[in-house]
């Protein structure tokens, strides 16, 4: 592993021990903000792993990412989504 790898695999690290300390920003909060969720570091994390051979389940990326499987943190943490976060979501998407 290069230097330039060790220090984003440590960035990625950090990012994953700051959402986690934050599981009072929601998913929707995040794509509304800023365009990426908790799921697309988890599908990311997927297509790095097919990119690098390695075979990584959804479930799996989705346990990294979420520091527990997505079912126990989605009942713990989620909350419904308002309508004006729906409508902020629907609003960025592409015609």
């Amino acid at each position: 592993m290069t230097n330039t790898e060790a220090i984003e695999a440590a960035v990625f690290r950090r990012l994953l021990v700051h959402l986690d300390s934050r599981k009072d920003v929601q998913n929707i909060e995040l794509m509304n903000l800023a365009g990426f969720c908790r799921n697309c570091l988890a599908k990311w994390y997927v297509e790095a792993a097919a990119e690098a051979g390695e075979d990584v389940a959804d479930e799996q990326a989705r346990e990294r990412v979420y520091g527990m499987p997505y079912g126990d943190w989605k009942a713990k943490y989620q909350r419904p989504a308002s309508a004006e976060q729906l409508a902020a979501l629907k609003a960025r998407q592409p015609d």
